[in-house]
């Protein structure tokens, strides 16, 4: 066990006093119960120390029925959007996260999590779209407000901007635009300032063109990303790779295969050379993450737009451009077999 976490246990078989200094101990107002063999039992609140109080017990009295085993955890794979998702809908503020044995592997706080070293950097969501590709569903509901597993698929953008530091974040929006405005208002209620950024109806800037309507020069690479998607990018990550590549735009891409179900053939003229039964092709493929110079966003015009377009240019004109491969969670909601399979249907 980490020895940082050391302060946070106390074993099932002590008495409250060791509860209470465990607690102490902690300064989260929590502890972690353990059983002799370092398995997790629970775990045991100051609300609960208090009301074992107030019911008759003494400091001296066991602390073991009075251990929450119906607690929360996750595993060590868990995001930490995920886990800020589940502390907001739970309204807690501390998730153990155990190993394959039910040890103790480590403690996410919410302090922590949304104490994450603040970021610089300014965030854009791109929500404007009419998401026709999910007709019915999105005539009367942005599409990315759809909800997955309870929650808007924006809201869970927002969450994961967050729990990596960005404080200040821009909606880009359009289509049914009110209903994104009235959910997430000023950002308050999310601990983030959010911004809107207002396209005409009648004039469509596309994903770069509306990055035109921010309010002046930002200081620090602008992070973009698509207002649709699941995933648990490092941003962080990308941004120092930005930063020490010295590139103006970077690209996020994830490996994608596909398997081709037939048998297939390389020819020489009119010969045969080879066979191939259903083979694999790999390539890289544009994931909607991307991380903009102030330079970059500058250049920008407000007019009609793709961010693949700005890209485009970039690398005609010569510009560094930089792409950030790596292997996270990812799903696309934009065509209904995608949404239904991250709705789990």
């Amino acid at each position: 066990m980490y020895s940082e976490l050391k302060k946070y246990c106390v074993k099932d078989s002590a008495l409250i006093f060791d509860a209470i200094q465990a607690i102490e101990r902690s300064d989260e107002g929590f502890a972690v119960v353990l059983d002799d063999a370092g398995k997790v039992q629970g775990v045991l609140t100051d609300g609960d120390v208090r009301r074992a109080l107030l019911s008759g017990k003494t400091l001296q009295h066991p602390l073991k029925q009075h251990v929450r085993k119906d607690f929360l955890y996750v595993n060590e794979h868990a995001s930490r959007a995920e886990v800020l998702d589940l502390m907001q809908a739970r309204k807690i503020r501390h998730v153990p996260v155990l190993d394959e044995k039910g040890g103790l592997a480590g403690i996410h706080l919410l302090s922590s999590i949304i104490g994450a070293k603040e970021l610089p950097n300014w965030a854009v969501i791109m929500a404007g779209g009419k998401g026709t590709r999910l007709h019915p569903i999105t005539e009367t509901i942005p599409k990315p407000m759809i909800k997955v597993a309870g929650r808007p698929i924006l809201e869970r953008v927002v969450l994961h901007l967050i729990s990596h530091g960005i404080r200040r974040i821009f909606i880009s929006v359009n289509h049914l635009s009110g209903q994104i405005e009235s959910h997430f208002g000023s950002g308050e209620r999310f601990g983030c300032r959010i911004e809107y950024l207002k396209e005409l109806p009648e004039k469509p800037l596309g994903t770069a063109g509306s990055l035109a309507l921010l309010p002046g020069k930002p200081s620090e690479p602008v992070f973009v990303i698509n207002g649709d998607l699941i995933t648990d990018i490092d941003i962080r990550g990308m941004l120092d790779f930005q930063k020490e590549g010295g590139f103006d735009l970077v690209m996020g891409l994830k490996p994608y295969m596909h398997q081709v179900p037939f048998g297939c053939v390389e020819v020489d003229g009119d010969k045969i050379v080879s066979l191939e039964e259903k083979p694999v092709l790999q390539r890289l493929i544009n994931v909607g993450v991307y991380a903009l110079s102030p330079a970059v966003i500058e250049e920008i015009a407000e007019e009609f737009l793709p961010i693949t377009s700005l890209f485009e240019n970039a690398i005609r004109s010569g510009l560094k451009v930089g792409a950030y491969e790596t292997e996270f969670d990812w799903i696309d909601v934009g065509q209904h077999h995608h949404l239904k399979k991250a709705q789990g249907l």
